[in-house]
């Protein structure tokens, strides 16, 4: 159980920072220690004026500061509907972003967060993806679960978050199974310096520096549809890496905690403004896990908030 509990832990700390640069806020690990929150009276993000938008400068297919990303697309729409001009703080999703962006005022909403993290008030979810595995549709590779023999021969590429293998759900599904000497690291991180430095995973398996890939399915859908060869994008399987580590997330917007009445608005905003969404995901090649839109659990969320 102590061993299980750790495992947890650790994967908590990085399960989608590391693969979408998204930040789980409950940890030290990616938000440096306790959050801070402001104590002196602040404006409400409710107010008239710009809508202030937490977000990564080199994040792509995410975000960049030439708004090419899909949640620069989706900040837009959500503009456009609220009739309020769109602003940016710009800050690299890593240790601190949401201590630094949307619990200092320096923004009100961020784009993509976890449905269930708890360092901000999320909407419901507005899409749900899932890891997958990428490899060239020309190599004869056909993988559809971490217990295929055939991942026993194969050079298996893997994000990772400095050097440790077990901060996703991935590299803990692949360490239970003794496959880790099979793992070639890709920094999740890269060289920030170079644009969209999480495609170097992709592009590994492109050229066949690895035979296949694991990653989160936004990014991979992505760039495996702009590489030169066809390649392969496949959701993982089984659908857990251990009990209660799930492969899939459900993904919503996220405001401060105090904001109530401005995420029951950007919860009616994403009823709304569903197939248009849907559209955008699907000019990114996002993959999608299939959820209905609105479930119980959705409606008693509302209604705990005073939505509709």
């Amino acid at each position: 159980m102590a061993r299980r509990g750790l495992e947890r832990t650790r994967w908590l700390a990085g399960a989608l920072a590391g693969a979408a640069l998204i930040v789980l806020a409950a940890t030290a690990y990616t938000h440096g220690g306790n959050a801070t929150r402001a104590t002196a009276p602040r404006a409400s993000a409710q107010r008239a004026g710009p809508l202030r938008v937490c977000a990564d400068p080199n994040n792509i297919p995410f975000s960049n500061s030439a708004g090419q990303g899909f949640e620069n697309r989706i900040a837009e729409l959500i503009a456009r509907d609220l009739h309020r001009p769109l602003e940016y703080t710009w800050h690299a999703q890593r240790r601190g972003f949401i201590r630094n962006t949307l619990n200092a005022y320096r923004c009100d909403l961020v784009i993509g967060i976890p449905r269930h993290d708890p360092m901000v008030l999320t909407t419901i979810p507005y899409y749900r993806s899932t890891y997958v595995f990428v490899y060239r549709a020309d190599r004869g590779v056909r993988v559809r679960s971490f217990d295929d023999p055939a991942l026993r021969h194969l050079r298996i590429g893997l994000h990772l978050i400095g050097d440790d293998y077990n901060a996703l759900p991935p590299g803990i599904a692949l360490e239970r199974r003794g496959l880790i000497r099979n793992v070639v690291g890709y920094s999740i991180y890269g060289d920030y310096a170079q644009p969209n430095p999480p495609a170097r995973l992709i592009d590994a398996v492109a050229k066949g520096d690895v035979d296949v890939a694991v990653a989160w399915g936004p990014l991979a859908g992505y760039f495996a549809a702009r590489e030169p060869v066809a390649m392969v994008v496949v959701p993982v399987s089984p659908p857990m890496a251990m009990p209660g580590m799930p492969f899939d997330f459900a993904i919503s917007l996220g405001v401060r905690h105090a904001d109530t009445a401005f995420a029951n608005r950007l919860d009616q905003l994403l009823l709304r403004r569903r197939d248009e969404i849907r559209r955008i995901l699907a000019a990114y090649s996002v993959p999608l896990v299939e959820s209905a839109p609105r479930t119980a659990a959705t409606n008693a969320a509302l209604a705990a908030r005073g939505g509709g």
